[in-house]
């Protein structure tokens, strides 16, 4: 028992770290590149928060664990979208960019109910991970789109928060930083490979040995776990004053989650992804009606309130008393 609590706690910091220096180096690294600072913080850093969710998928998918895979998807989708944000708004009331309103929710709502209809039959197939894809192609296209069009206030804010150094790639000093900011995205992304193996096996083993499924480790213990770089993330904005980003960035990574994390998972196993009945009757109805909650939570005044934050909160909470209680 020790020994898979200690390769959890292992895996979970390795994580945490490894995703923390991967989304640094990569932002720094595209910004340098020339790619616009409002891009960078909608694509690489929403996509670099989720590449914990995306090591964890493709190893337990590996192993054989689907439950686990999918289970982490969701439940780190209802993490993302119930605890971060409400603890987020329940400190101070949060206001929404109209980008989130007409751009993120609709898609967000929308990956969250094709994740239903293609893991209503129990197997999460190859074919389904090719269409989760090329919804994760069309989402970027329109993320790129959109920041083009944003009004210079927005471009200006994320220019504070993602612009790259100003040193030429030519100069010494230059190509001194960019190596730098290579090695940051390589050592990062090995970081979470690591992981995410040992992520696995603690949380498998404590699986085993407690008797729950791998699809509860996945949707608890798992799911808050690789949620933590979306918290840093949101927590870090928050101090700079750039909340706004923060939710759009935890939003697009809840959606990238879906379509990109776990359309890249489906790809793996030759014979799909088999899901148990809990999953598909419980848990993944239960990751959709949240995200369709959102939708008059955040059109309402275009805020999340203290109230609201709160309410959200407590939503989560009760939804993790349901699950020990019921899957235990």
């Amino acid at each position: 028992m020790l020994a898979n609590i200690a390769w959890f706690l292992a895996g979970l910091t390795a994580l945490i770290v490894g995703a923390e220096v991967m989304v640094k180096g990569g932002s720094r690294l595209a910004a340098r590149l020339g790619i616009s600072a409002i891009v960078v913080g909608l694509t690489v850093v929403s996509i670099g928060t989720s590449m914990p969710e995306l090591a964890v998928g493709v190893t337990a998918a590996s192993q054989g664990s689907g439950a686990l895979a999918v289970g982490n998807i969701a439940g780190t989708n209802v993490v993302n979208l119930f605890l971060i944000l409400g603890l987020s708004a329940a400190m101070v009331p949060l206001v929404l960019q109209s980008r989130t309103i007409r751009l993120e929710l609709p898609m967000m709502a929308g990956a969250a109910l094709l994740l239903f209809v293609l893991a209503v039959d129990g197997v999460m197939t190859r074919v389904d991970g090719v269409i989760l894809l090329t919804g994760a192609v069309v989402y970027t296209g329109a993320v790129i789109w959109s920041g083009h069009r944003e009004s210079q206030a927005v471009v200006r804010e994320f220019a504070g928060a993602y612009a790259g150094d100003a040193a030429e790639v030519t100069t010494p000093d230059g190509r001194r930083r960019m190596l730098r900011e290579v090695a940051m995205l390589v050592g990062g992304i090995m970081l979470v490979v690591i992981g995410a193996e040992w992520l696995v096996d603690g949380s498998v083993g404590m699986a085993r040995q407690f008797g729950v499924s791998d699809a509860l480790i996945g949707l608890t213990v798992v799911a808050i776990g690789t949620s933590a770089p979306e918290l840093v993330t949101t927590v870090m904005s928050t101090l700079r004053g750039d909340r706004d980003i923060a939710i759009g960035n935890l939003v697009g990574s809840s959606i990238y989650n879906i379509a990109f994390i776990l359309g890249v998972t489906c790809l793996v196993p030759a014979h799909g992804l088999a899901l148990p009945s809990s999953l598909v009757r419980i848990d993944i109805p239960i990751m959709v009606i949240v995200s369709l909650a959102c939708i008059p939570i955040f059109i309402t005044g275009r805020r999340v309130s203290r109230l609201e934050g709160v309410l959200m909160v407590t939503a989560y909470m009760a939804y993790l008393a349901f699950l020990l209680a019921t899957q235990t």
